[in-house]
């Protein structure tokens, strides 16, 4: 992980690149027993949830979270997040979320995260996302400040020796 942020969002370490592994691994929790639904597995809706707190987790780790909200003022809103639903999860599964980030310019983060069985290790679902960088004063989309673009640009050197993930840019529909 990158070093632990404080209240004031500064760096406690001024290696920004302490901790970045490739692919990131910063999120796990457990299937709950109200996300089962009819069906007896994970209801859809809290893959997306699970996703959103590894979404926090991975915002936290650039320095983009809660804390820099209140701060200074500027935060994320996503823009597009596209599902795959790979292998069904049962109820109090272990539930492991890596994350790579595939692109990032100064206001946008182009990235994706991966749902494992933290015990099976195999696949469950995938998640990619673009976000917005927005001044939560003008509600406007804004560029980063340097220090985080810094933090994202030693992510994305770590991750660019990553392979593209095959879900990354997937189109839905019925081919015929």
């Amino acid at each position: 992980m990158l070093a632990p942020m404080n209240d004031t969002t500064e760096p406690v370490s001024p290696d920004i690149t302490a901790g970045i592994t490739a692919p990131l691994s910063l999120h796990s929790e457990r299937v709950h027993p109200d996300w089962i639904d009819y069906n007896g597995h994970m209801n859809l809706a809290y893959y997306m949830l699970a996703f959103d707190h590894a979404t926090d987790a991975f915002f936290d780790f650039l320095g983009l979270g809660v804390n820099y909200m209140k701060a200074r003022a500027g935060s994320t809103f996503t823009l597009e997040a596209h599902i795959t639903y790979d292998r069904e999860l049962m109820l109090d599964a272990p539930l492991r979320v890596e994350t790579q980030l595939l692109a990032h310019d100064a206001k946008r983060l182009h990235y994706m995260h991966f749902m494992y069985h933290a015990e099976e290790g195999y696949l469950a679902s995938t998640n990619e996302l673009i976000s917005l960088h927005v001044s939560m004063e003008t509600r406007r989309s804004a560029a980063m400040p340097d220090d985080v673009q810094a933090r994202l640009g030693a992510v994305a050197a770590a991750h660019a020796a990553l392979p593209r993930p095959e879900q990354a840019g997937r189109v839905i529909s019925i081919v015929r």
